[in-house]
């Protein structure tokens, strides 16, 4: 493969780079009066990877397409341009990601005037865009998480037949007013900042993502009143760490503050994540137990129980610290669930270490969590140290964690059996369209079934039957 002297490729070491210099705000979207008509009659197909602020991103990806003409596509096969937008932050998701790219071979020489791309937080990983520019040349589009707001001149450059890689490696801005296309009607994501400046040892985002940078608190609230008044009843707040929200803005604002006044505005839900046990404040806990619609569940990652592997992830905190906030959390905020990440089996990883997280999980009793075996990132401080841990262990210690925490979720659960809790209904199930579908405010899935249901309800739903992952009840008045 021959590098082209037009092409930009990521740079992990530009990548990591911070300074105090100001964040630029983009409040405009350019787009030509060409370039709003050429996808006319033409479908557009997105594949999104990762967590909900790629979500949030694949809707203003969604939004730039439509501006330009295209309508979207029920499949990959229907699509006259595909768009991967991905996660970078297991090893997995590379081969995922790959693998579907793959498999637009026979797709693209039935259909010589696809145009296929990837963007994202992969895309942002060297060695990830090398070997995608070498070993699969259908690809001609590759864009970072810096720049899809350009998709339109990305794309018109395409369909002059010129394959465009444009990855920037840099702290980053902050886009307001992008076109948008909200996947629901009733829930909804709010970024309210970009970036992560905490560098945890096995972490990409840093690099994948740029600087920590806060939108200004007017911008969000606007928004905000903008879903209220159509018809939204559950925002979720986003962020690589939210409760750092204004440490980077000159002005007072701190997360506590936004997340009163958004409540304030009187939507019926309010949520967010994700939050790091660090900037965790006293502030927050009481603003949440204040105000009856900040939905009453955390997640807050501990990722191991055990100091001496914290500190070698760069966490900032000790087993001890994290069971502090965790209780007052819990003693403070009237029936709150909390839910955790915890990675098993990072570099140099002990049995003594891994039953200090045991430990930790037997005392917090957590309502869920999102359990992995550690996957190094190429680049990441992580990633060079020795690991001198077999795959078998990993796997087995994997499978005690989730032993025991499915165990005292599904315990903690039954304790909700014929009580009535509030669901906001998505709909009716895939499976039968005689029971719906919804989330607790503590934000456990439900099943139910009654009559007189709609899509967006906030319903009454008594509990029947409680399993370790959700809930079944029937709707009550």
């Amino acid at each position: 493969m021959k590098i082209k002297e037009n092409w930009h490729l990521p740079n992990r070491d530009q990548a990591a780079k911070r300074n105090r210099d100001q964040v630029e705000t983009i409040s405009t979207f350019q787009i030509t009066e060409s370039q709003k008509t050429m996808g006319l009659n033409q479908k557009y197909y997105i594949s999104t990877y990762g967590c909900q602020a790629n979500e949030r991103d694949s809707e203003n990806i969604a939004g730039i397409l439509e501006a330009c003409g295209y309508s979207p596509a029920q499949n990959a096969q229907d699509a006259d341009i595909i768009l991967m937008n991905t996660c970078g932050i297991r090893e997995n998701a590379a081969n995922n990601v790959l693998g579907e790219v793959g498999s637009y071979k026979k797709l693209f020489k039935n259909k010589p005037d696809l145009i296929i791309g990837v963007g994202g937080c992969m895309a942002q990983e060297e060695g990830f865009t090398r070997t995608l520019l070498e070993k699969y040349p259908w690809c001609h589009l590759v864009f970072g998480t810096h720049n899809f707001n350009q998709l339109p001149d990305y794309i018109e450059r395409c369909k002059n037949n010129e394959k465009v890689v444009e990855v920037y490696s840099r702290q980053g801005e902050i886009y307001e007013n992008l076109p948008e296309h909200r996947a629901g009607k009733y829930k909804a994501w709010v970024n309210i900042m970009y970036g992560c400046d905490k560098f945890c040892t096995y972490c990409i985002v840093p690099y994948t993502r740029g600087k920590q940078r806060s939108r200004q608190p007017e911008a969000i609230l606007e928004e905000v009143k903008v879903l209220k008044k159509l018809g939204y009843k559950e925002i979720s707040l986003l962020g690589q760490n939210v409760n750092a929200y204004g440490k980077d803005l000159p002005n007072s604002w701190d997360f506590a503050r936004l997340l009163e006044e958004c409540a304030k505005l009187g939507i019926e839900r309010v949520r967010f994540m994700t939050s790091h046990p660090w900037d965790f404040s006293d502030e927050m806990i009481g603003i949440i137990a204040k105000y009856d619609n900040i939905m009453p569940y955390i997640h807050l990652p501990l990722q191991s129980g055990d100091d001496d592997i914290l500190r070698r992830m760069g966490r900032r905190y000790t087993s001890a610290e994290y069971k502090e906030l965790f209780h007052k959390i819990r003693n403070t905020i009237s029936g709150v669930t909390i839910s955790t990440d915890i990675i098993v089996g990072f570099p140099q990883e002990s049995d003594e270490a891994f039953e200090h997280t045991l430990d930790v999980v037997r005392e917090c009793r957590f309502d869920n969590a999102y359990t992995f075996i550690y996957s190094p990132r190429p680049g990441t401080p992580a990633a060079k140290m020795e690991d001198d841990i077999d795959l078998q262990t990993k796997k087995e210690r994997l499978y005690r964690l989730n032993e025991l925490w499915n165990r005292q979720a599904n315990e903690n659960h039954q304790q909700l059996v014929g009580k009535i809790v509030p669901v906001l209904v998505d709909g009716p199930s895939k499976k039968d369209p005689n029971v719906y579908c919804g989330y607790s405010d503590t934000s456990i899935p439900v099943n139910f079934t009654g009559e007189n249901i709609q899509e967006g309800d906030i319903v009454n739903v008594k509990i029947e039957q409680a399993r370790t992952f959700s809930l079944n009840g029937i709707k009550v008045d």
